[in-house]
C-alpha cells in the first residue's frame, strides 16, 4: 500500500524544491528521490501532520535536534548548497526552539567574518568540543561536508545508543514504582486500619503479623523522620561531592562495583576512543585529540588516566601504553596495533563499535536478571503482608472458638 510522504530536498544545481512522492515505506520514498537526483532534507508522511508540528514546535530533544540538524547540513553541503544559505534554511527548520536560536547565531557570526567553529563555539550547550575541533578540521582541510557527514553518523550513534538503554530499562523502572506505591499503600492505609479492627478484638497476634504492624506504624507515625534523614543524606552526599578529591574517588569506587563498573568502563571506553578517532580522521593532532576526549568522559577517574597518557605522549612515549590501567586490555591491544600500521584513526573507531555493542550486551543482560529478581522480591514482600494478615484473621478466629 503507497503513502505519500511529503519531502524537501536539494538538487544538484543547490536549489531546493518540495513535493510529494508515493511509496510503501519511507526508506522507499529515499530510493526514489535519489533515484531522480534529488537530496533529501525532511521526508514526512502526509498522515502524520500533527506529529511533525509537535515536533516543530520545540518539544524534540536537544541531542536529537543537533543531530538531525548536522545531517541536514551535510546533506545540504554534499549538494552544493553555500554554507550561508545551509545555514539560513537549516535555521527556519530547526525542530527545537534553542538550537534554533543557536543556529541564527552562528550565521551572523560567520557573515562577521568569524570561522564556522569560532561561531558554533559561541553556543557551547548545544555543539560540544568535539564538534566544534571536527568542524575546525574540516574548514582547515576543505572537506567540511565530509565532516559534517561523520558528525551526524556519531550523533545519531550516540544518540541510537542512549535510547536503546533508556528502552531496556523503563520497564523495570516502571516495575519498581508500581510495586513500591502498591506495598507503600498496603503498609499506610489498609494495614492500620486492620490493626485498629484487630486491636478491638484482642488477643495475642502472631509474630509476622506484629512486624507487619510495627513496620507500618514506622511509616505513618514516623515518616517526616525518614524524609528528614533522606534529606540530609542527600544534601551531605552533594556537599561531598563538590569536593574534588572526594567526587574522584567516588568516581574510581563507581568503576569497582560488580556490573555497573563494568557497565561504566565500557561505556567510557567507546566515549573515548570514538572520539579520538573521529578527531584524528579530520585531522586533529593527537594532543588535542586526547584533550577533548577527556573532556568527553564524565568518570573523572578515567578522565584523569587520558590526562596522565596526554603528558606521557607529549613526552614521545606511545598510546596504548600511557593509557595502560585507564582502559581494557582488549582496547590497549587494538590501539597498539594501530599505532603500528599507522591506522590508529580506523582501530579507534573500531574499539569504539566493539565496546558500543558490549554495552548493549550488558544492558540486555542485566536487564533481564533485574526483571524476575524484582518480580521475586516485591512478590515476597506482598507475600507477606498477605501472610500476616490471613494468620491473624485465623488467630482470631482459633481464639474465638
Amino acid at each position: 500500500m503507497s503513502v505519500g510522504y511529503r519531502y524537501r530536498a536539494a538538487t544538484a544545481a543547490g536549489e531546493m524544491v518540495e513535493g510529494v512522492v508515493q511509496a510503501a515505506t519511507r526508506q522507499t520514498a529515499l530510493e526514489e528521490l535519489h533515484r531522480q537526483r534529488l537530496y533529501p532534507v525532511t521526508v514526512d508522511a502526509v498522515a502524520a501532520p500533527a506529529a511533525t508540528r509537535g515536533i516543530r514546535s520545540g518539544k524534540m530533544g536537544r541531542r536529537q535536534a543537533v543531530a538531525r540538524w548536522t545531517r541536514n547540513v551535510s546533506i545540504l553541503l554534499a549538494a552544493g548548497v553555500p554554507l550561508d544559505r545551509a545555514l539560513a534554511f537549516t535555521a527556519t527548520q530547526s525542530e527545537n526552539e534553542g538550537l534554533g536560536e543557536a543556529i541564527r547565531r552562528t550565521r551572523r557570526l560567520v557573515q562577521e567574518g568569524s570561522s564556522l567553529a569560532e561561531a558554533l563555539a559561541s553556543s557551547p550547550g548545544y555543539f560540544q568540543p568535539i564538534f566544534v575541533a571536527m568542524v575546525s578540521a574540516g574548514e582547515a582541510s576543505g572537506a567540511l561536508d565530509m565532516v559534517f557527514e561523520r558528525l551526524a553518523e556519531h550523533l545519531e550513534e550516540s544518540e541510537d545508543l542512549r535510547a536503546q538503554v533508556r528502552s531496556a530499562l523503563l520497564y523495570p523502572a516502571l516495575m519498581a514504582v508500581v510495586a513500591s506505591l502498591g506495598v507503600t499503600v498496603l503498609l499506610v492505609f489498609v494495614v492500620p486500619r486492620f490493626a485498629a479492627i484487630l486491636a478491638d478484638v484482642g488477643g495475642q497476634l502472631p509474630i509476622s503479623t506484629r512486624m507487619l504492624m510495627a513496620t507500618s506504624g514506622v511509616l505513618t507515625r514516623w515518616w517526616w523522620v525518614w524524609l528528614a534523614f533522606a534529606i540530609a543524606v542527600v544534601g551531605a552526599a552533594r556537599e561531598a561531592l563538590a569536593t574534588p578529591v572526594l567526587r574522584r574517588r567516588f568516581h574510581a569506587w563507581r568503576l569497582r562495583l560488580p556490573w555497573t563498573g563494568d557497565l561504566e568502563v565500557k561505556y567510557a571506553t567507546a566515549r573515548v576512543t570514538r572520539t579520538l578517532g573521529l578527531l584524528l580522521r579530520s585531522g586533529v593532532p593527537i594532543l588535542s585529540a586526547l584533550r577533548i576526549a577527556r573532556a568527553a568522559v564524565p568518570n573523572e577517574a578515567i578522565s584523569e588516566g587520558v590526562e596522565r597518557a596526554t603528558v606521557a605522549v607529549s613526552r614521545g612515549d606511545p598510546l596504548a601504553p600511557a593509557l595502560g590501567g585507564t582502559l581494557p586490555p582488549l582496547a590497549l591491544q587494538m590501539l597498539s596495533v594501530g599505532e603500528e600500521t599507522g591506522h590508529l584513526d580506523q582501530l579507534c573507531v573500531r574499539v569504539a563499535d566493539t565496546y558500543d555493542g558490549e554495552v548493549r550486551r550488558s544492558v540486555r543482560t542485566g536487564v533481564a536478571m533485574i526483571e524476575p529478581a524484582m518480580i521475586i522480591i516485591f512478590g515476597a514482600l506482598v507475600g507477606f503482608v498477605a501472610l500476616a494478615m490471613l494468620q491473624a484473621i485465623y488467630s482470631i478466629n482459633t481464639s474465638a472458638f
